[in-house]
């Protein structure tokens, strides 16, 4: 597990997917840190909520790429046979590519997250606004957050990869994930709310979503965003339960692509 992992990181960190997507994360930090020129009143906060959402999109996009590369690539050009020649369980080699991921997503979120926090501090050139957000630790964990729903991202991507003959399935079907499980929160809590009083769409759909929601995992609770912009902190009940969940499904993911990998043939 220890061999793939490490040639995973230094894979992960060569290729030009992983560059080009880091470079795009640093030009949202960088409109961000514009966007809160916009803002007379509140541009660190403006340049906030923008940065972390450019940050979000870039880790996801970076740990589809690295499941694309480190694992469904290799799969599909037959360079996995080479691997599975040492005298180890299938699944270590999932283990190892997720840890490589993780490491690697673990440093992005880290550059990405001063970047951001130097962008913030710079916003509104030098305006000193009556509610300042708070860049300690609420920062942080938010990062944290993000860097925790791209690795609930990564393992579902890892789990099509061990299933799929398509190399670029893994990517499409991981972006499909992440818009999903990010757009449920909102979905099932405009429900709940009656949907604007219309009953038809209440009775059509919510049937549907309660049944997804088993399935589907809600990475919007992992968003924090309100405890460093507005200095909202989430209740810790609900901050465990959201790590539990997203740590839950990442370990069911990563088994049952062990599974998978394990009985899959190989010509």
């Amino acid at each position: 597990m220890f061999e793939f992992a490490l040639s995973g990181l230094r894979s992960g960190v060569r290729g030009r997917s992983f560059q080009a997507v880091f470079f795009l994360g640093v030009l949202l930090i960088a409109i961000a840190y514009l966007s809160g020129f916009f803002s007379p009143r509140q541009p660190q906060t403006v340049a906030l909520d923008v940065g972390f959402s450019g940050v979000r999109f870039a880790l996801i996009l970076m740990n589809l790429f690295w499941v694309q590369e480190l694992v469904a690539r290799e799969i599909d050009r037959r360079v996995i046979l080479f691997s599975l020649t040492y005298p180890v369980a299938r699944g270590s080699f999932l283990a190892g590519r997720f840890a490589a991921i993780v490491v690697l997503s673990a440093l992005a979120a880290t550059v990405l997250g001063f970047l951001l926090l130097f962008a913030v501090i710079s916003a509104g050139g030098g305006y000193a606004q009556e509610f300042p957000p708070a860049l300690g630790f609420p920062f942080w964990s938010t990062i944290a957050g993000f860097a925790l729903d791209a690795g609930v991202v990564a393992a579902f991507s890892i789990c099509i990869a061990a299933l799929s003959t398509v190399s670029v399935l893994p990517l499409a079907l991981g972006a499909a994930f992440a818009v999903a499980g990010k757009a449920l929160g909102a979905t099932v809590d405009y429900l709940a709310r009656g949907a604007d009083g219309d009953v038809q769409l209440m009775n059509r759909f919510h049937p549907l979503v309660e049944a997804i929601r088993w399935a589907l995992p809600d990475l919007s609770r992992l968003d924090w965003r309100d405890w460093p912009m507005y200095q909202l902190a989430p209740d810790l009940a609900v901050l465990f339960w959201s790590v539990v969940m997203a740590v839950s499904y990442i370990v069911v993911l990563l088994a049952c692509a062990s599974l998978i990998f394990s009985s899959r043939e190989f010509s």
